[in-house]
């Protein structure tokens, strides 16, 4: 869903194509406490820090863990709502709060829940 998506920025109301390439443990990187998430926004490097105690916490809530995969679905997911709530353009790194990275967390198993209720009922 949220690997390769389409955008419209608020201010220019023109569309953005963004794409994933990398998530790298900022540890490592930055000396953060974080996972970084590399998105191409129309060709310029964009990342998404998304807090590694948003891992526990969501691990201690429902005892699941958050994949790679899910984590860049997190990411592309704040990505699309700044780029469309004007908050986007014009910034190299987002840094998400754990309550952040839950909330799009979230939205995410909503729409993917949503997403597979649709394609069940068209299929039945």
């Amino acid at each position: 869903m949220f690997e390769n998506f389409q955008a419209v920025d608020r201010w220019s109301k023109k569309p953005v194509h963004c794409l994933y390439q990398a998530l790298i443990v900022a540890i490592a990187t930055r000396h953060a406490d974080a996972v970084d998430i590399k998105f191409l926004v129309d060709g310029r490097p964009v990342w998404v820090a998304l807090p590694h105690p948003a891992w526990v916490e969501y691990k201690n809530r429902t005892g699941k863990v958050i994949t790679d995969r899910l984590a860049i679905e997190i990411a592309g997911h704040y990505l699309k709502t700044a780029l469309e709530s004007g908050e986007g353009m014009g910034r190299e790194t987002y840094s998400l709060t754990v309550d952040e990275t839950l909330k799009h967390l979230d939205a995410v198993v909503a729409e993917s829940e949503a997403q597979a209720v649709a394609t069940s009922a068209v299929s039945s």
